[in-house]
């Protein structure tokens, strides 16, 4: 195996919500391969001290690099009201000379694969592992196929992967997800001042298929009105990050809709609209039922298999599409007024739904009960790089 690997790990987004997916592994790699400089790159302080919170108390921390920004990619980006990456891509352009130093960047999202395909960036391996573990379409794009070597959670998406052509068997590798290990505990302070069942509401942002444009505030009334439950409402971190909301998948653009402060003051619904509560797993381990669309992070409620329930708000055609395959674990709603039948159908969970969603459990997450998966990604990384 070569000698002085310098391996970085890069986090480079405005939000917080992929960094748990990968920095379990610094720690693990830097345990198993003490040959290696593993660093971290980040283009914000608010990522680093999350990064932080991953990192093994036991071990000295790892060199950790500020990225500089770019002035005219953060510019244009707010020209155009951030409707798109820019400064991300910003970031990518203004340090492609440290990125030259390493031999290989671990990072959790497509962005990077510029590098490569616009930047020209050689001699420097893209290892991904993906944040999330969801079957939208978007989780298996084009990009994927300009990384040297990608980590997987379980089979599902590895097969997947492999019939549309975009990884290759030996540069590829089922790890588990480092994220269900992660060292952040989950908040467990109630924030609720009764016992009540809990329902999490979980809209993704994607403005054609997100339910929050057209079933948000319909849902905000029914749980307003009602005395059974308690609401959690904890869209994707990026719902709330902009007014004008792009889908560049579907190429859509829509005004995003503001919650009126009258739901913010009721004691029966909490909003978080972006707190670290939102991806750490705080809301998917506490709730007792799952409202959402198209978010992933229903892989994550279903660790536990619980209610789940499916805004269809955009027209789906869904039943036999691998992209909505989720959409099995509880029932779907079609229209706004639905939601109260659907909480009858989906409470107590049912035999079905529940086989459904063990069964997608195991064929998504290969978790192994004597090895960690940040561990086992570990030993790939070392694995792929002892191979170069």
């Amino acid at each position: 195996m070569p000698n002085h690997l310098k391996v970085g790990f890069l986090y480079n987004h405005d939000e917080l919500h992929q960094v748990a997916h990968t920095a379990p592994i610094i720690s693990a790699l830097r345990k198993q391969c003490p040959y290696m400089a593993v660093e971290v790159l980040s283009s914000s302080d608010a990522q680093t001290a999350v990064v932080k919170r991953h990192l093994d108390p036991d071990l000295e921390n790892p060199p950790i690099r500020a990225l500089k920004p770019s002035k005219a990619y953060s510019l244009a980006e707010r020209v155009i009201g951030g409707a798109a990456p820019l400064g991300r891509i910003g970031f990518l352009a203004a340090n492609l000379d440290l990125f030259r130093s390493y031999d290989a960047l671990v990072v959790p999202e497509t962005t990077s694969t510029m590098l490569k395909t616009k930047f020209g960036l050689t001699g420097t391996k893209l290892i991904m592992f993906p944040h999330g573990a969801g079957d939208r379409s978007v989780g298996f794009s084009p990009e994927f196929a300009h990384f040297d070597f990608v980590m997987l959670p379980g089979n599902k998406t590895r097969e997947r992967m492999l019939e549309a052509g975009l990884i290759r068997e030996e540069d590829s590798a089922v790890v588990g997800y480092p994220k269900f290990d992660s060292r952040v505990a989950a908040g467990d302070a109630p924030i609720f001042g009764n016992d009540r069942p809990i329902v999490f509401y979980n809209p993704h942002f994607d403005p054609k298929l997100s339910s929050w444009y057209d079933f948000g505030l319909p849902l905000l009334e029914h749980f307003a009105e009602q005395s059974r439950y308690n609401l959690v409402v904890a869209p994707h971190v990026m719902l709330f990050r902009r007014k004008l909301l792009a889908s560049v998948e579907h190429r859509v653009l829509r005004w995003r809709k503001e919650i009126p402060a009258r739901f913010k003051r009721l004691d029966n619904i909490h909003i978080d609209q972006g707190s670290l509560n939102s991806v750490d797993m705080t809301y998917t381990r506490m709730a007792d039922v799952y409202i959402g669309d198209v978010s992933s992070q229903v892989y994550e409620f279903i660790a536990q298999p619980r209610p789940a329930i499916f805004l269809n708000s955009h027209g789906a055609h869904w039943k036999d599409n691998p992209n909505y395959a989720f959409w099995k674990f509880g029932p779907v709603v079609d229209h706004a007024g639905g939601l109260d039948d659907a909480l009858q159908q989906a409470v107590p969970l049912l035999d079905n739904y529940r086989e459904a969603q063990e069964k997608a459990l195991r064929q998504t997450f290969d978790l192994d009960p004597d090895r960690s998966s940040a561990d086992r990604a570990a030993m790939a990384i070392a694995k792929f790089l002892g191979r170069e």
